[in-house]
């Protein structure tokens, strides 16, 4: 699931530390939800929002298209951050083998919701640690979905109250989206609202960060 929430300004600090300056990180997203996840692990960052390019190239794989898409957001950032260590994150939807994009119309929304009825449907999301030196570590993070067999009636009422035309898959797993569900599957379901913090950690940890040494100081 992704969000369009308007960034603010890109120097404004989401949390504060006297040891800022040893760890400068920065959320390649304007995403409040995804800022809310990364906070909770009490590391000092900024947010800014990269601009690129979301076109699937031709043939190209859903998992190499998120991989991709989340190392070219770290990277579109890098030039302005040049000092800050980037994550870049970004999440498609595959129903019947194909991506899903953004519906944008609550016409388009309530066909993705009736198209996945009664299915298991996969999400996968790319995240992307990129260094000041350059260096990058990424992963892809699969996570399943099982969805109920809902009337028409309650998908448009769903629709209705919490218009998610702006997310892949047409739901937000933070709101009334966990009712459109039987069942997940998955190591981290921080994955659905688009920032799975188990591979984060992984990335840092590569990346010879230990996350709990830096936590809240």
């Amino acid at each position: 699931m992704a969000d369009n929430t308007p960034s603010g300004s890109p120097s404004q600090m989401v949390s504060s530390s006297p040891r800022a300056s040893s760890l400068p990180l920065l959320l390649a997203s304007s995403s409040r939800y995804r800022a809310a996840l990364l906070e909770q692990l009490k590391l000092p960052f900024i947010q800014a929002s990269p601009d690129i390019d979301e076109t699937p190239k031709a043939d190209e794989s859903p998992r190499d298209y998120v991989e991709r898409l989340a190392v070219a957001k770290a990277h579109a950032l890098r030039t302005s951050y040049p000092q800050h260590w980037i994550i870049g994150s970004d999440q498609c939807c595959i129903t019947d083998g194909r991506i899903v994009g953004k519906p944008h119309t609550h016409e388009n929304a309530l066909a993705q919701l009736k198209r996945v009825q009664g299915k298991r449907i996969e999400f996968l999301t790319g995240l992307a640690l990129l260094a000041p030196d350059g260096q990058c570590w990424s992963l892809v993070e699969p996570f399943n979905v099982h969805f109920r067999s809902l009337p028409d009636e309650q998908l448009i009422q769903y629709l209705n109250i919490e218009q998610p035309l702006d997310c892949a898959g047409s739901f937000k797993v933070e709101g009334l989206g966990i009712t459109l569900f039987s069942a997940l599957e998955g190591r981290d379901s921080n994955s659905l609202i688009g920032l799975p913090l188990i591979g984060l950690c992984d990335l840092l940890t590569e990346a010879g960060i230990a996350p709990l040494t830096l936590a809240g100081v």
